[in-house]
């Protein structure tokens, strides 16, 4: 009976101990409160709890220990089915893990050394000799154990069953507290890190030679000093078994597609944020994000925004791919995170947007967003900000573009263009006296029924979706054309990749797709952040990183556009190349400009127009958005027929209140640019009306 209280009392502290969960990214032993366990088979072991999602940054940071750097393999693994167990233990595990570390339990330094025979060195777990590995083993006994608790699976119970790094005799047998150590590389952690071997690996997909790496790698070295650490240590030999594995992988794990995805989800399991394998009911849905995109979206997208890039190729992929991208200081789009699912993109968002924000969070608890720009008005915006908590814009960008293409390719007058472009822009927000989207969507037809090509593309691709567009624009506001540019740009460097005909065979299979994404296309955006932060490489970077219009168009001085505000028909923009000639802006400070420069021509969105829409904020001469003016007949109506119930008059005095909050909000945005000003007048007349509307009741 004595037996059994003791046996609950320690079951009861495990359940009482609180959940750790350090703000770092990556974190030790030393971030982590420890409570030693009294009796049981674990007495004397220090144990502590962390979210499971975490387990790896403790690895990772138990890996970089500055005395005894490491590295921590996986020693045993079991897994158990929920339901398996009426009545678990209360450290009943659904995962159990045993990690050791690389430099032991085996000892062999004897042996190499040429002391002994060998023959008293029989290993210490059963796993052989170990081929391949007897020259890093030192004899250490530092080894933790993970249980992902059955009982409360979103949690780890960590079990220390030794701390230290030292061998039988109780003495350091690796890192700077060993003397033996001093000078060879058993003072450095044994294999370089996932870090460097990601940064080897992205430098090999973006064809750097070998002697390049090598020769890169030990500048690095020289540059802080000499070698601090086993990366420091990097070979020609690292190097070739890095290339070697590249050559040798294929997209293609399995015969059948489906099993191949599987397959390669299971073994990257720490780049999945939320996978769903398609069935009957349900759809197939895939999120990825790697590392390093995680980093990016945590750096890039706090206190910024987020963009979506959705259905790119649905024409050609088996399922369309969905980007989302953040912009960097150089406004470049960077992808940090793909989804493929072989629904519509917006139907779905709901399942896995959740997934994302939450693996954001367990990094960075603080870490906060200001705006999601949406591409889609079938996206669920309330999933977004639910995950998010932030505001939801649209952005036209994938419109605009593929009217103008169309428009170039079927209409050869420049007027004739120019004017339906405008007359396109007033369907789309409604700015006409035509009450119905299909009512305006008629009249510009008859307007322009000689333009029959481009009626017939219209017709069939845009007709069906115009009045879900026009319902979106009225309910979101919209996004300035500034980062069209950076979408644009990643739009085209994607359609660039993929769609080479060398590689038709393959777009079938959604292996080749996760493929190329994740080394190939990931290592073009990794080879510029790397060049952009550390300059080496510059003679080897795509121009299309450094020639975004967004970034081109900061550079231009306002001294060089000319703008009426009476008469805001045109503006110019005089060239930064040739001081003789200037470019023609139509429609100046709409999402719908156009330039007469060549970019322009070819469809994309020009450095010219967005400078253009820039001052036009800054001057606030554009047009107010159409849902700051619904906002204010809202305010307006509820001024002149306040309600008479006082419940609902507290309600509605509530709601005109976060109005105005909302409006403000977009004003902030408005000053980051990526949204279009409202006019002063427009502002104060509604926050007059709100006061007085609540003064008055």
């Amino acid at each position: 009976m004595k037996g059994h209280e003791s046996k609950m009392a320690r079951m009861e502290d495990i359940l009482n101990l609180p959940v750790q969960d350090p703000p770092c990214a990556e974190f030790s032993a030393a971030h982590i409160t420890w409570v030693k366990v009294e009796g049981g088979r674990q007495g004397g072991d220090d144990i502590a709890l962390i979210p499971f999602s975490r387990v790896d940054d403790f690895v990772k940071g138990e890996s970089s220990n500055a005395e005894c750097p490491a590295s921590f393999r996986i020693e045993s693994r079991r897994k158990r089915s929920e339901g398996s167990i009426s009545k678990p233990r209360v450290d009943g595990y659904l995962e159990y893990t045993l990690y050791w570390c690389s430099y032991g339990p085996e000892d062999y330094r004897d042996c190499e050394s040429g002391l002994g025979d060998g023959s008293n060195f029989k290993p210490a777990t059963g796993k052989g000799s170990r081929p391949g590995r007897r020259h890093m083993m030192r004899g250490c006994l530092c080894h933790f154990t993970v249980k992902r608790l059955y009982t409360r699976p979103l949690l780890a119970l960590i079990i220390y069953n030794q701390r230290k790094h030292v061998d039988k005799t109780g003495s350091p047998c690796h890192g700077i507290l060993d003397q033996d150590a001093v000078g060879t590389r058993a003072m450095y952690a044994p294999r370089i890190s996932e870090e460097l071997r990601q940064k080897v690996m992205s430098m090999l997909y973006v064809g750097i030679s070998l002697d390049n790496i090598i020769q890169h790698h030990m500048e690095v070295v020289q540059g802080h000093g000499g070698p601090h650490n086993r990366d420091d240590f990097l070979t020609r030999n690292d190097v070739r078994n890095i290339e070697r594995v590249i050559r040798n992988t294929s997209h293609e794990l399995h015969i059948d597609d489906a099993c191949s995805v599987k397959i390669w989800v299971q073994r990257h399991q720490k780049h999945v944020f939320y996978f769903q394998d398609a069935s009957a009911s349900e759809p197939f849905i895939l999120g990825i994000q790697t590392d390093w995109q995680l980093q990016q979206m945590l750096r890039h997208g706090q206190n910024g925004s987020v963009a979506s890039h959705s259905t790119f190729g649905s024409k050609k992929l088996k399922y369309p791919l969905s980007t989302l991208l953040v912009f960097d200081s150089s406004r470049n789009a960077i992808p940090v995170a793909w989804v493929i699912t072989s629904s519509l993109t917006g139907q779905d968002i709901h399942k896995w947007v959740g997934s994302l924000a939450e693996r954001l969070r367990t990094k960075d608890s603080r870490w906060r967003i200001n705006a999601f720009l949406v591409d889609d008005p079938s996206f669920g915006f309330s999933a977004i900000r639910d995950a998010f908590q932030c505001r939801v814009l649209l952005c036209v960008w994938h419109v605009r573009r593929s009217w103008i293409r169309s428009l170039l390719k079927t209409c050869c007058n420049i007027d004739v263009q120019r004017e339906m472009f405008k007359h396109l822009g007033w369907i789309l927000y409604s700015s006409r006296s035509v009450p119905n989207a299909m009512d305006a969507v008629q009249e510009f037809m008859e307007v322009f029924v000689d333009q029959s090509a481009f009626m017939d593309y219209f017709k069939s691709q845009w007709s069906p979706h115009i009045e879900s567009w026009v319902s979106c624009i009225r309910s979101l506001p919209v996004a300035g054309p500034e980062p069209h540019a950076a979408i644009e740009s990643y739009h085209r460097r994607l359609k660039y990749k993929l769609f080479n005909d060398q590689y038709a065979n393959f777009w079938p299979r959604i292996d080749w797709l996760i493929h190329t994404l994740t080394t190939e296309f990931h290592s073009l955006y990794w080879l510029d952040q790397y060049i952009v932060e550390t300059g080496y490489f510059s003679n080897l970077r795509d121009e299309s990183f450094s020639t975004n219009a967004w970034y081109q168009a900061l550079h231009i001085p306002d001294i060089d556009v000319i703008l009426d505000e009476q008469n805001l028909q045109v503006a110019k923009v005089i060239s930064q190349t040739d001081r003789n000639l200037a470019y023609t802006i139509w429609n100046p400070g709409s999402e719908f400009s156009l330039c007469d420069c060549h970019w322009s021509n070819l469809g994309n969105l020009c450095k010219h127009v967005i400078k253009v829409a820039m001052m036009c904020k800054n001057r606030q001469v554009a047009r107010p958005l159409l849902a700051a003016q619904i906002y204010r007949q809202t305010l307006l109506s509820l001024l002149h027929n306040p309600p008479d119930d006082p419940v609902v008059l507290d309600h509605a005095i509530l709601c005109t209140t976060r109005l105005q909050q909302d409006i403000k909000g977009w004003e902030d945005l408005s000053n980051s640019g990526l949204l279009q000003q409202l006019p002063p007048e427009l502002n104060s007349q509604m926050a007059d009306n709100t006061l007085l509307f609540a003064r008055s009741h």
